[in-house]
């Protein structure tokens, strides 16, 4: 496992970037860990312009990744962020070593 608390893939990082063209200037690639899904957790990404007090950004080839302390310290410590591409479709996925288990879709997971 990585020493890092949160790393992002170069294809994720020129995805974002990418994508930050289209969201108003000062946005950020935003991720939380919320309750729901099948097995109990599920991600929410998406772009936001506001900073909270205990979010962590992460920063790789000018994309700007913000996570709130409590979702990277109490789930996604040493997850890695990547942009997959398919034949049939392409997505944001998070390796996460502290996943015990995610439901049959993939969005969700378990601690």
């Amino acid at each position: 496992m990585s020493t890092e608390k949160f790393l992002i893939t170069e294809n994720a990082a020129k995805q974002i970037v990418k994508l930050l063209q289209l969201e108003e200037p000062n946005a950020k690639f935003r991720i939380e860990v919320i309750g729901g899904g099948c097995s109990g957790f599920k991600y929410n990404l998406g772009f936001d312009v506001k900073s909270n007090q205990n979010d962590v950004i992460f920063q790789k080839d000018g994309a700007l990744v913000v996570i709130d302390e409590t979702s990277l310290n109490s789930f996604m410590q040493g997850s890695i962020l990547d942009f997959v591409e398919t034949l049939g479709s392409s997505y944001f996925e998070i390796k996460n070593p502290n996943s015990s288990a995610r439901c049959g879709c993939g969005s969700s997971f378990s601690i």
